[in-house]
């Protein structure tokens, strides 16, 4: 998890801040946001370089991204949770 000093994070809650508006209510909609933010940051990387379109780099950089939010979902939420369900229900 790539922890961001407290003091840069304003800008991030600027651009997260319409995903606060409302609850997000399905897969889709989740789907929805995380695309768009995938779609926002290859189109600043497109705009950064000299071609029209993203690089190999920036894609990379997107699924790298991608994969550590899902390891640290499963870090921080997921195996807790399977720990205490193994106390209530006894392991395998």
């Amino acid at each position: 998890m790539p922890y961001i000093k407290q003091e840069d994070r304003a800008y991030l809650r600027d651009i997260t801040s319409e995903f606060h508006k409302t609850d997000i209510n399905n897969p889709g909609e989740l789907n929805y946001l995380i695309s768009k933010l995938c779609k926002r940051y290859l189109d600043a990387k497109k705009h950064q370089g000299n071609s029209y379109e993203a690089n190999y780099q920036a894609f990379n950089d997107v699924l790298g991204a991608l994969e550590g939010a899902k390891l640290e979902l499963y870090r921080r939420r997921l195996a807790p949770y399977e720990d205490n369900k193994i106390l209530e229900n006894g392991d395998i």
